[in-house]
């Protein structure tokens, strides 16, 4: 049996969709250098799933804009924020309706690959509009 130890303050995503887990500790910014505890399992058994991937990191606190990040690629995911050694808050994240702010247009034609406004994209049926090119995008092509 694999024992990860618990940490006392920071977050702990579970529930993400098999294969996906490096891709959510890229989203968070988390590079080699990073000086906190970090915890990659992949390919857990899970009654629900079949399989997931969990993430424990510590240190870090989820925003509101990774977390719709995160849904972006695993919508479902949970996300524990870990305080004093206790869960202080839980959710599961799920697609936003509006994007603002994160995000990033795959077309090379769209404004936003020559100028900087802020990223928006609308929610349409489980693919996203852009604001400025209008083009519908997968939700996981959002992001890098």
């Amino acid at each position: 049996m694999l024992k990860v130890e618990s940490i006392d303050e920071g977050t702990v995503i579970d529930h993400i969709v098999e294969g996906k887990g490096l891709k959510v500790i890229g989203l968070l910014g988390i590079k080699e250098d990073f000086g906190e505890r970090v915890a990659l399992v992949m390919n857990v058994p899970s009654k629900r799933m079949g399989k997931k991937d969990i993430v424990k990191i510590a240190g870090v606190f989820v925003s509101e804009k990774e977390a719709n990040l995160i849904a972006l690629v695993s919508p479902g995911s949970s996300i524990n924020i870990i305080k004093k050694g206790k869960v202080a808050q839980k959710y599961v994240v799920k697609p936003p309706e509006e994007l603002v702010g994160a995000g990033v247009c795959p077309n090379p034609r769209c404004i936003t690959s020559t100028e900087y406004p802020v990223q928006k994209f609308k929610k349409e049926e489980k693919k996203y509009r852009c604001y400025y090119c209008e083009r519908l995008f997968k939700a996981d092509e959002l992001v890098k």
